[in-house]
């Protein structure tokens, strides 16, 4: 039988990739390892040519950050200041809001997920306790989660990933090339989403009863992650064009951390059990995934495509960027998406002269963002509901959007504004 050729043949593995990402969403690893295999049996690919198309830089810093963070969660200190800031509220719709912020701020240094599964236990409890519903204070608290990722080097794969295509280090996300970078646009989207879940919240006037604080196990894993930031802000003087520092780092503090818990707990088994495998070989996968269809000429003929839809206009473009970004994120892994984009960006931005660093962080902000429209957009969502099933609560996708799609659409545009105004 007579093969396709290779630019068609990869075509083929990629749409079909994508459908089973989209409809088979639990085997997502499997479904992308196995159009990995295709690709490089069929010599799309060669073997080294697949290593070294991963950013192993970048697969570094996310495995190192995950055990970090792990510990960091067991030590009790996020919960702890949840249950300091929910003392400090005088009713509950201010209580939930201050710990819808305070996920925020946590998921820049902790995974989604288990930001929501920190801080929705004293959500469930606040809210049982005024005798109100909690569905809308999980909702907040997963949305806000999903919301800050994208704003620092360790927050979400979609910030490293980010960081590997643009060669940007940790302080990069705060200035890039003499310009306020990309948190800056999470934080105004930040800033102006919290006015909405403020209008939402507002009506929960009920006093908040006193919850006592998490005891503290350990300031150790505190004092981890604020020496691991430090490190990574240092780290350009000695690696200014991102290379293996960052990943070095992360993985020695990682390594560092478990070793120091297990020495205390006899537990290092239990994290590499738990550690998540399928994530990292999702995001190795994806690398190899890409790097063929830019090896094919795939990824070319993906923004002449776009840029005929779109036409030259720099601003049409932008905002089709945006759009497209947060309807696709919104139903599409982000991961792979963001990991596709950002050569069609730089492609269209080429095609018409224009610089392509504004246009790539309002595509990453608006995938960042969509996946938070619905409950099934991103999995710090499914968690919440999950949470809200085990309370015997259950949520439907239109009760989920009534908060979720107001939370994206003022929070995207924010940051965008922001991001255009600034490299206007």
């Amino acid at each position: 039988m007579n093969l396709p050729d290779p630019r068609t043949y990869t075509l083929i593995v990629v749409v079909l990739v994508y459908a089973a990402l989209v409809f088979w969403k639990r085997r997502r690893t499997e479904a992308l390892w196995v159009g990995v295999a295709a690709l490089v049996l069929r010599g799309v690919l060669s073997p080294d040519e697949a290593f070294h198309a991963v950013e192993w830089n970048v697969i570094g810093i996310f495995a190192g950050i995950l055990f970090v963070a792990e510990v960091f969660t067991d030590s009790g200190m996020p919960l702890r200041i949840a249950d300091l800031l929910i003392d400090r509220a005088r009713t509950v719709g201010g209580a939930i809001l201050l710990v819808c912020l305070f996920s925020g701020f946590v998921s820049i240094f902790v995974e989604n997920v288990a930001t929501v599964l920190i801080v929705a236990p004293v959500a469930l409890v606040t809210a049982r306790r005024a005798g109100v519903s909690p569905v809308p204070f999980l909702i907040g608290i997963a949305v806000c989660s999903n919301l800050q990722g994208a704003g620092t080097l360790i927050g979400d794969p979609p910030s490293m990933i980010l960081a590997g295509f643009q060669k940007m280090n940790f302080n990069d996300f705060f200035v890039y090339r003499g310009r306020p970078s990309i948190f800056w646009a999470v934080q105004a989207g930040a800033l102006a989403s919290a006015l909405v879940l403020w209008l939402m919240f507002r009506g929960y006037r009920q006093p908040v009863s006193f919850i006592e604080p998490e005891k503290l196990d350990s300031w150790i894993p505190t004092v981890s992650i604020v020496l691991l930031i430090v490190l990574l802000a240092l780290s350009p003087i000695f690696d200014p064009d991102f290379h293996w520092l960052g990943g070095t780092i992360c993985m020695g503090m990682g390594v560092a951390m478990i070793a120091w818990e297990n020495a205390r707990k006899s537990n290092a088994a239990f994290r590499l059990r738990h550690y998540d495998w399928n994530t990292t070989f999702f995001l190795i996968g994806v690398f190899v995934l890409v790097e063929a269809m830019v090896h094919v000429g795939l990824i070319d003929e993906f923004a002449e495509v776009f840029q005929a839809i779109t036409g030259d206009s720099p601003v049409v473009v932008y905002v089709a960027l945006v759009a497209a970004s947060v309807l696709f994120s919104a139903f599409v892994d982000n991961i792979p998406y963001i990991t596709t984009m950002i050569p069609v960006v730089s492609g269209v931005c080429a095609g018409i002269g224009v610089e392509e660093t504004p246009f790539i962080f309002a595509m990453v902000l608006g995938a960042s963002l969509g996946g938070n429209i619905t409950p099934f957009g991103a999995s710090a969502n499914v968690v919440a509901v999950g949470l809200l099933r085990k309370e015997g609560i259950q949520v439907s996708t239109s009760e989920f959007v009534k908060i979720g799609l107001p939370f994206t659409l003022v929070a995207t545009a924010a940051g965008a504004l922001l991001n255009w105004y600034v490299w206007r």
